[in-house]
């Protein structure tokens, strides 16, 4: 598979839904395969959260493939040897686009707690403007989860003449309170970490160090990410091997699993970023500017196949349901299926469970659905 990444710089401002500017901002991006000659064959892979625009193969001596590997590749399931698969880093993201640590152009020093809030209608706002840049006006295809879902459903209605097919998964059209008061429990453990200091801590030291704030976050992340029907399968109530019952500090492996992962987390992840990409998140809503729904989703003119999944209690497959009965009320219902796929990883069943949905996108990428 051919892998290319490269990063695209933009002098003229991007103008914000917040009404703010953005100035030069850059862009990184990854692609795989060959574009065709007429450049009808691209497909756009939208990441989650604490995804990035590395979705397969990988670089030099890397232990782990992209977060999308055995989805995206030659003969999988979105074929490189068929299509030009983009995955471009959110604006926001630590990952190598512009972000809160980014250099401010007006100031010579980091935002960080001056960069503006951004949307999801302006992620994908830039992200358009990358393609002009590539002089890409049409895709077969956008596709992504939770997040990425939040973005393939902007693209749908924001920019309806882009794409012949739109896959969002595991996503919602407007965030819930419920994913609200999860995310809160992040934004105060991070706040209020002395080792954030306000947003002017300094990189290096927390990743030499770890922010327990952000491990704490991340760790009511993973709770509603997995579900419990994982934690069970994982788990169960099997106990540290090393840690008495009765010390009170004792672990369960759940708990073992989840200080592992989350105080791993502030090594590679920046702890503003994840602010701001959760606020990002928050304050999603499709019908923004709208008085109803129905209103944005009358804009759509492409295919939407939405996919849910059964135990999914972040973003609940009746979120998704919704939007098809909404599709199906304003007459649109030969635009629009939807199917819950039975799941037993919870939320990230959109990035391990492959094999129970990776043949239904490949018949919809093919025009059998």
């Amino acid at each position: 598979m051919k892998i290319e990444t490269k990063t695209a710089q933009f002098k003229e401002p991007l103008k914000l839904e917040s009404g703010r500017l953005l100035d030069n901002y850059e862009i990184i991006y990854e692609t795989y395969g060959e574009l065709n000659e007429d450049k009808s064959n691209v497909i756009v892979i939208c990441h989650a959260l604490s995804g990035s625009h590395h979705a397969a193969g990988r670089y030099n001596n890397e232990a782990k493939a992209g977060w999308w590997d055995n989805f995206i590749g030659d003969g999988k399931t979105i074929d490189t040897l068929k299509y030009y698969v983009i995955c471009t880093n959110n604006l926001g993201s630590c990952f190598g686009s512009t972000s809160p640590m980014s250099i401010d152009p007006a100031t010579n020093k980091a935002y960080r707690m001056k960069f503006p809030v951004l949307t999801i209608s302006d992620i994908v706002k830039a992200q358009m403007r990358l393609f002009e840049t590539l002089k890409i006006t049409h895709a077969r295809a956008v596709i992504g989860g939770s997040m990425g879902g939040m973005q393939a459903i902007c693209y749908s209605i924001d920019h309806s003449g882009f794409a012949d097919i739109v896959i969002p998964l595991a996503t919602t059209a407007y965030t819930r309170p419920w994913a609200i008061a999860s995310n809160k429990i992040a934004f105060e453990a991070i706040r209020h970490d002395p080792g954030f200091k306000n947003g002017n801590y300094e990189k290096d030291d927390l990743q030499a160090n770890s922010l327990p704030g952000l491990a704490i976050g991340r760790m009511a992340g993973l709770i509603a990410y997995l579900g419990p029907n994982s934690l069970d399968e994982k788990f169960g109530r099997k106990y540290t091997d090393t840690d008495g019952l009765y010390e009170l500090f004792g672990r369960f492996e759940v708990e073992r699993y989840l200080e592992y992962n989350a105080y791993n987390f502030p090594k590679v992840f920046d702890p503003l970023s994840y602010l701001y990409i959760c606020k990002t998140m928050n304050i999603f809503n499709a019908a923004r500017g709208s008085d109803k729904l129905e209103d944005s989703f009358s804009k759509v003119e492409a295919k939407l196949h939405l996919i849910s999944f059964s135990d999914d209690i972040l973003f609940f497959p009746k979120e998704m349901k919704e939007i098809y009965d909404i599709m199906k009320k304003i007459g649109k219902e030969d635009l629009v299926t939807y199917k819950m796929i039975e799941s037993s990883h919870g939320h990230d069943s959109f990035l391990v469970e492959l094999d129970k949905f990776k043949n239904y996108i490949k018949d919809i990428l093919e025009d059998r659905v």
